[in-house]
């Protein structure tokens, strides 16, 4: 009779690479993750160098990712920001959590226009860090709607031009942009154009991709600017 003991087969469960330059730190949590019978901590490294060389060779679903590594002296102030869009660029369905010590809201834009699908401070309790970890596999987003207020109105002020590859979007996609912006779902923007749900999905994945950007977050950040200089007219 097959055990109940680990209901999750290995081959399963999440896939999760840590970084973080403090090894008390790390090892807490692959304690914690490895606890869980569907995560499993499959690499970790104590700096940017260690993590792009090992994070691709093992293929996580998640990485944990600490924003600072090191002092400021160091060069090493928000590197894990750019550890995030490195990985992200060699592995496109990779999830980067942000982790960090500092409610930090230059930090916070940053990272989700590096890619982050989540960020969270480490005073998290335990619970809901795996609970974190989880959403983000999912293909969810981990930024509540304070975060994500604090962003928008960061992009009121002088911000660089709209990407040019706004230029590449068709009528219809720049109106699911629009609608994107507003915070609308896939659902509630069908229902807004009359279109099937799955048609709106795979417009929302074209659009991603002609702006160069991975996330839904930071398409809505563009569709923000784009507003905010309409406005401005």
């Amino acid at each position: 009779m097959a055990s109940t003991a680990d209901p999750v087969g290995p081959a399963e469960r999440i896939g999760v690479f840590l970084l973080d330059d403090h090894e008390v730190v790390r090892r807490g949590l692959r304690d914690l993750l490895d606890s869980e019978p569907d995560l499993c901590v499959v690499g970790e490294a104590a700096n940017a160098r260690e993590a792009i060389a090992r994070a691709p060779a093992v293929r996580p679903r998640v990485a944990v990712l600490d924003v600072r590594l090191g002092s400021s002296a160091d060069g090493g102030d928000h590197e894990g920001i750019e550890v995030c869009r490195e990985l992200r660029a060699r592995l496109p369905g990779l999830a980067c959590l942000m982790l960090t010590s500092f409610d930090d809201d230059e930090a916070l834009f940053d990272a989700i226009m590096a890619g982050a699908a989540g960020y969270v401070l480490k005073q998290i309790n335990g619970s809901d860090l795996v609970s974190a970890v989880r959403t983000v596999a999912g293909g969810r987003s981990m930024l509540d709607p304070g975060a994500t207020a604090r962003v928008m109105a960061r992009l009121r002020g002088p911000q660089p031009s709209v990407p040019v590859e706004l230029e590449r979007l068709s009528p219809r996609e720049r109106e699911i942009l629009e609608l994107i912006g507003e915070g609308l779902t896939n659902r509630q923007i069908a229902e807004r154009l009359f279109l099937a749900e799955k048609t709106v999905k795979n417009r929302i994945s074209a659009i991603l991709s002609k702006l160069g950007v991975g996330r839904r977050i930071q398409a809505a950040v563009i569709a923000e600017r784009i507003r905010d200089r309409r406005a401005a007219e």
